[in-house]
């Protein structure tokens, strides 16, 4: 399928290009995001170090349901100021509070330390729940690229590691496979915002080894056993290196036994979901993922 013309508009934005459609896209992405009723910064504690989180409730009466996000940006950018739109959108579309994770980065901290931080604040936020607001029965953990290698790695360990229990598991064009093998890596290798040249980098800034491109708790998809995992909401973009991936792993959850809705968005490109974006697709891909989310908390 061809590329989505907002998408392309998108790209000759970033390339420099002003036309029409850059402009009226420029417009869409300046909306504000929807209202939530409070943002509060605060930190955690952390395996090594304190970890800063932004806590964003919704409107309404609680407790509410508790979601975590992690930010993507290759493991070695990103934070959450830079996702503080996506958050308000998804506090407001799931009717959840969201904690948004500043996990340390690579390569100052490689792995496991950012997976270790988000472990840490998503059993941070299950002990910590009713004090927020929430419900420590409706936790869900959600992220993209790097963000939902993360969140897919941290229900991997929470497996392992008998909690935090986990209600629902949203990953958006995840890192599921570090092998960089797939026929998307070589459909979508340039010229699609992501290039497999950037990812072979990220990868480098943030594995140690050899050895850690065949740990699961970085190549999700090498886990062996997948039963018993949280359900999981996988969304991909059409023209994206990691697309293949993300739906293997979705396959493979389902292959499980795990409930799995698979959504690939066909004419986006990588980082659509990120609402400072603007597109069509970035708001009809949150409001899918806030209505899957309120499915699984039983709000909807």
């Amino acid at each position: 399928m061809a590329l989505d013309p907002q998408v392309q508009a998108f790209l000759d934005r970033e390339a420099g290009h002003v036309n029409a459609g850059t402009k009226a896209l420029d417009a869409r992405a300046g909306v504000p995001p929807p209202e939530v009723a409070s943002v509060v910064d605060t930190t955690i504690v952390g395996p090594d170090s304190k970890v800063p989180v932004r806590i964003y409730t919704p409107m309404g009466v609680g407790p509410f349901p508790v979601t975590l996000w992690l930010h993507g940006g290759g493991w070695v950018r990103g934070t959450i100021t830079e996702n503080d739109a996506t958050c308000r959108h998804l506090t407001a579309e799931a009717g959840s509070i969201v904690v948004a994770v500043d996990y340390r980065l690579a390569p100052g901290t490689k792995f496991p330390g950012p997976a270790e931080d988000c472990y840490a604040a998503a059993t941070w936020a299950a002990e910590n729940a009713a004090s927020l607001g929430g419900d420590a029965t409706r936790v869900a953990i959600a992220g993209a690229s790097a963000g939902g290698n993360l969140a897919a790695a941290v229900t991997l360990m929470a497996k392992d590691r008998g909690g935090p229990s986990l209600a629902y598991q949203l990953l958006v064009y995840p890192v599921t496979d570090q092998r960089m093998a797939t026929e998307s890596y070589e459909l979508f290798k340039e010229g699609f915002r992501l290039t497999a040249e950037s990812m072979h980098d990220y990868q480098d800034a943030y594995l140690r080894d050899e050895a850690d491109k065949q740990n699961p708790y970085a190549a999700p998809i090498l886990y062996e056993d997948f039963s018993g995992l949280p359900p999981a909401h996988v969304i991909t973009a059409g023209h994206d290196v990691l697309r293949d991936e993300g739906e293997a792993y979705a396959a493979r959850l389902a292959e499980a036994g795990v409930p799995v809705k698979a959504m690939r968005y066909e004419g986006m490109v990588h980082t659509f979901f990120n609402a400072t974006v603007g597109l069509d697709g970035t708001f009809e891909a949150l409001r899918e993922a806030g209505a899957e989310l309120r499915k699984a908390f039983g709000t909807a």
